[in-house]
């Protein structure tokens, strides 16, 4: 296992030994209903099947997560769930128990040859190669948590540990005047376009 990780980079190793580390240390705790605020900050998260054979995500002190959040009547949201470290693991996700979605397929690999970058979630979200989704949720209220999919292998077995992240943003419904406005803005422009064509 020694050998497999000395072909990581020692800044990566690192980053997984201090995650390692400080949910070990940590004593057992049980699920935390987390507020997570629409602001468009990534939020992170680990997995660890040692310290939690479920494989769902937790906290730095090995609690199962649970993040809660309600969406105001005449509004959407999209939450972004994000696989971090290393290329190869995906996402079920949930709210209240049900299967809300999964996070893409990716390519199922070894520690030594999956991508790595690190906690570095934007870079992680624009890459194909990290699993990743963007759910569409309309007003109401949420509780969302997640569990390990598909898991990058170590020497040929399950390695059940990553490190991920999700993010919440907010926005108004457009108000159906603002489509008719949009509508009559592209009317005129077509027809502008047109006189001058024929001019």
């Amino acid at each position: 296992m020694l050998s497999r990780l000395r072909l990581a980079p020692l800044s990566t190793i690192a980053t997984m030994a201090t995650i390692v580390l400080t949910l070990a240390a940590a004593p057992a705790a049980r699920a935390a209903d987390t507020a997570l605020a629409a602001d468009g900050q990534w939020n992170a998260f680990a997995v660890d099947g040692l310290l939690n054979p479920s494989l769902s995500w937790i906290d730095d002190a090995g609690a199962a997560l649970n993040y809660t959040f309600t969406i105001a009547t005449g509004s959407i949201g999209t939450l972004d769930v994000v696989d971090a470290v290393f290329a190869g693991d995906t996402f079920r996700v949930t709210n209240f128990g049900s299967t809300l979605g999964l996070t893409s397929a990716v390519p199922l690999g070894e520690l030594d040859s999956a991508a790595d970058l690190g906690l570095d979630y934007d870079a992680a979200f624009g890459d194909a190669g990290f699993s990743h989704a963007s759910f569409q949720l309309a007003a109401g209220t949420y509780r969302i948590a997640g569990f390990l999919a598909q898991s990058l292998l170590l020497d040929g077995a399950r390695l059940d540990a990553t490190a991920g992240a999700l993010r919440l943003n907010v926005a108004p419904v457009p108000e159906p005047s603002t489509y008719a406005l949009l509508a009559a803005g592209l009317i005129a422009v077509g027809y502008l376009t047109r006189r001058r064509r024929d001019a």
